[in-house]
């Protein structure tokens, strides 16, 4: 009986570990596809402000498409980054310790970056 109870606890937690994972995958997979456009985009609209003056693309980016798709860039960069470079550390940091502190410094930087990005594009847009 013990065994059937441990048996049956070892596939709860495979199952827990397996769809953790399942989650990240499916993210990260969302990620890419939301930056295939969002990059695209990005790029003509770079091409076509080149030699713009800063009032000319601070107008730009104050129309309420191109603010939100800015930020939907940024958001879906710093993301997909957290997570892809999360696989890397996760599969080759072997040292438990070291493993915990470049996670955490990661998604420390992550966030700082991508704050101050969204920060930077709401005070162009915004005019101040």
């Amino acid at each position: 009986m013990a065994s059937v109870t441990r048996n049956a606890v070892a596939r709860v937690k495979a199952q827990a570990s397996i769809r953790a994972g399942a989650d990240h995958w499916v993210i990260q997979r969302f990620t890419s596809v939301a930056l295939v456009p969002l990059t695209l985009w990005f790029i003509l609209s770079a091409v076509s402000l080149s030699g713009a003056s800063y009032e000319e693309a601070r107008a730009w980016l104050a129309g309420p498409f191109n603010a939100t798709a800015m930020l939907l860039l940024i958001l879906s960069l710093f993301w997909h980054t957290q997570l892809g470079v999360q696989v890397i550390i996760e599969d080759y940091v072997h040292h438990e310790f070291t493993k915990f502190v470049s996670l955490m410094a990661l998604k420390f930087a992550v966030i700082a970056l991508g704050l101050a990005c969204a920060v930077a594009t709401l005070k162009i847009a915004l005019g101040s």
